[in-house]
């Protein structure tokens, strides 16, 4: 596969649009691009046309599939820096949106929630590639350790 492949955009079936909107805009950072209606929204991270669509098309009012069903474990939003993971931590902290976990994988400090439609949502950072955990053989040694949630937020 050509190294220039990238996951484009992912698009949710959403119960409430302005209840998703104010997650993925006003705590996560996120900037509508384009509304159409009530009804969907494209929103986007430093002007791309689009990183996440909402729709209610088929799940205005809809509830979350029940667990023990398929469908999205979670969406990643990488954040560029630690700073910046700090900050939509702690408008994760002040719009009171339970955390259900918080990880040091060694390439990367991921804090995980759900968004108003229980979809799963991480947040993270990446380290620079040189920090990442190697093993003897050179190919990646990820863990799941604990993150000190009070360090980053303190950044």
């Amino acid at each position: 596969m050509d190294s220039r492949v990238r996951i484009g955009h992912v698009h949710l079936k959403v119960a409430d649009l302005e209840r998703s909107l104010a997650f993925y805009r006003d705590v996560l950072g996120f900037e509508i691009t384009q509304r159409f209606g009530a009804q969907a929204a494209f929103l986007s991270a430093g002007g791309y046309h689009h990183h996440l669509g909402l729709n209610t098309w088929e799940s205005a009012g809809g509830q979350p599939p029940p667990p023990g069903t398929t469908g999205l474990y979670h969406v990643a939003i990488l954040y560029p820096t630690r700073a910046e993971l700090a900050a939509v931590a702690r408008r994760v902290q002040k719009a009171g949106i339970p955390l259900e976990g918080a990880a040091d994988h060694g390439v990367s400090e991921a804090i995980y929630l759900h968004d108003p439609d229980h979809n799963g949502v991480e947040i993270y950072w990446d380290r620079p590639q040189e920090q990442w955990p190697r093993a003897a053989d050179g190919s990646l040694a990820m863990f799941t350790r604990h993150l000190d949630l009070g360090g980053l937020l303190a950044e």
